[in-house]
């Protein structure tokens, strides 16, 4: 194989993404809770959080050109997409899908640990930022100059997984400035009842928004649902 080959054929691997899943469903969280929505989900993370659900996510998938994923999205017919992980950032594309996507018409969010600069995304996508939690085992990559980069069509979460968390989250809430966003609570969903954090919530009167992953309430842990 020529050396012209060889750089063509990498030109040409620059231009995809790798992606486990393109499946259509419920979002099941933050600002657009209940839209029937197309979510790509792709591949790779450097993160390992306690509570993963998608660690099927972190190796294999497939290599898609951004035109197919397009493509594939328009099939279902659904005005919302959200691009999802893994941690979608850690691709160099993902930012050109996104783009793509709005170009499309296409109301678009993000699902981001925030462990990554946010700073590229188009600003018509909604950025899902995950602040991780002491509980999360990678309270040390979050990346809190991304605050500062969100706006009011953004939206911030923090999966909580006991009440250590949660008082750590109080901490951030009173301590940072947070951006003028929806600030979104979730409990971790096999390790602390909704109905516990959302009595902490009241008790405490927080100016937060208690979310509850209504995919999971609807099928349970299936992948791709």
């Amino acid at each position: 194989m020529s050396e012209v080959t060889v750089t063509a054929d990498r030109r040409e691997a620059d231009k995809r993404l790798r992606i486990t899943e393109i499946f259509f469903s419920i979002q099941g969280e933050a600002r657009f809770t209940g839209w029937p929505t197309v979510f790509v989900r792709l591949t790779g993370c450097p993160l390992r959080c306690s509570y993963c659900d998608t660690a099927y996510a972190f190796t294999g998938g497939d290599w898609w050109t951004i035109e197919d994923v397009l493509a594939e999205v328009a099939r279902y017919d659904a005005r919302h997409v959200c691009v999802t992980g893994g941690e979608p950032l850690a691709q160099a594309r993902c930012t050109d899908l996104l783009s793509a996507l709005c170009d499309a018409d296409f109301e678009v969010s993000l699902e981001t640990s925030g462990a990554i600069d946010i700073g590229a995304v188009d600003s018509r996508v909604c950025r899902v930022v995950d602040i991780k939690t002491p509980g999360s085992a990678e309270v040390d990559r979050n990346l809190w100059s991304n605050l500062e980069l969100m706006d009011q069509s953004d939206a911030l979460k923090f999966v909580i997984c006991d009440r250590r968390d949660y008082e750590w989250v109080r901490g951030v809430l009173d301590e940072r400035a947070l951006p003028p966003c929806p600030v979104f609570f979730s409990p971790s969903h096999d390790e602390l009842e909704a109905g516990t954090l959302a009595d902490w919530i009241l008790e405490d009167r927080l100016p937060v928004r208690l979310q509850v992953q209504l995919h999971k309430v609807l099928w349970g842990d299936v992948p791709g649902r």
